[in-house]
């Protein structure tokens, strides 16, 4: 029998965010418990963290682990990035030949598609990053004024508009020629939500949102 120990992480500001929440991440790993897994499968344990992402004192992630070692059992977690954002750390568990574990939103990677997209991910991160760095460079050398609460809605409105455009590149494969072949947005809509693609909050496309994509594409 396939016995799996689950474990979930949720920072209080993710915990209102469709998509990162734990009603979310439970949902992930039912589907794949349902749909994926060997059966027979038996989950003998559920861990949970709620704080940051960093990977310091994570209680709830160490007993989980622990316990993995000792049965056997595979640690199983909806998205990569509960379990770490750094690639450091992923690979660290790789090489613990006591520790396996699944994601199930990615039920058919192995270890090394798992490595390289940690890997990926790290790099998508650290550019997000240096492009709103220099989105606020930009802005302050126009004279924009920074400092105090106007300072911290204009870093705000930065980021926003910055991961608005990263998810908008990410579709732009599947909305652009699409679009150029003369399909519909609600087509368009359709066409992302068969091919499992979620919006930015993990729901299903509208027309109304292949609309706003394709308007950020052209801006850029």
């Amino acid at each position: 029998m396939q016995e799996y120990v689950i474990y979930k992480r949720v920072s209080t500001k993710e915990q209102g965010k469709s998509g990162l929440g734990l009603d979310a991440q439970e949902r992930d790993i039912t589907l794949f418990l349902e749909s994926f897994s060997e059966e027979p499968y038996r989950v003998i344990a559920t861990f949970t963290d709620v704080l940051s992402g960093a990977d310091m004192d994570r209680p709830e992630l160490a007993a989980a682990l622990d316990l993995c070692r000792k049965t056997r059992a595979t640690l199983l977690v909806s998205k990569l990035d509960r379990l770490s954002r750094k690639v450091s750390t992923i690979a660290a568990l790789m090489e613990d030949k006591r520790i396996s574990f699944r994601v199930a939103q990615m039920p058919y990677a192995d270890n090394f598609q798992l490595h390289i997209y940690a890997a990926l991910a790290e790099q998508e991160r650290q550019f997000i990053s240096a492009r709103t760095k220099a989105a606020l460079a930009e802005a302050k050398a126009r004279g924009v004024k920074l400092g105090g609460l106007r300072d911290t809605a204009m870093r705000r409105n930065v980021v926003l508009k910055a991961n608005a455009v990263e998810r908008a590149d990410r579709v732009a494969g599947i909305v652009l020629p699409l679009r150029e072949a003369g399909r519909p947005l609600r087509q368009i809509a359709e066409h992302l939500n068969r091919a499992g693609v979620q919006t930015a909050r993990g729901g299903r496309w509208q027309a109304s949102q292949v609309k706003r994509v394709l308007d950020r594409l052209r801006a850029g």
